[in-house]
């Protein structure tokens, strides 16, 4: 298992209905997630900047493009778009975070 980190951002106004989505998360997508080796994710709102982190757990038979072209994802991401800075595809666009401290 591995943790991979990452940040996106939001666009302003849109705090209360990025949150609203993701309290009623699509039982599809968190199936399809869970699925394609994704667990313990979690997404954290800086508030003063509007950044979004995330953070999961994957597994070693985690397949990034896999995920990338399945229709639910891509329904989740068409979904989301208006909320947040996004690719030409929809998805959002997403800045690595680099790991420098684990507690065990």
């Amino acid at each position: 298992m591995k943790q991979l980190a990452f940040k996106m951002k939001l666009l302003p106004g849109n705090e209360t209905e990025y949150l609203r989505r993701h309290q009623e998360i699509w039982p599809k997508l968190a199936k399809l997630l869970k699925e394609n080796e994704i667990s313990d994710y979690s997404i954290f709102l800086d508030e003063d900047t509007l950044d979004l982190f995330a953070v999961q757990t994957l597994t070693e038979g985690f397949d990034e493009q896999k995920l990338k072209t399945d229709p639910i994802m891509k329904e989740w991401w068409a979904y989301m778009k208006d909320l947040m800075e996004t690719n030409a595809d929809n998805s959002p666009k997403t800045f690595p975070l680099k790991q420098v401290f684990y507690l065990p």
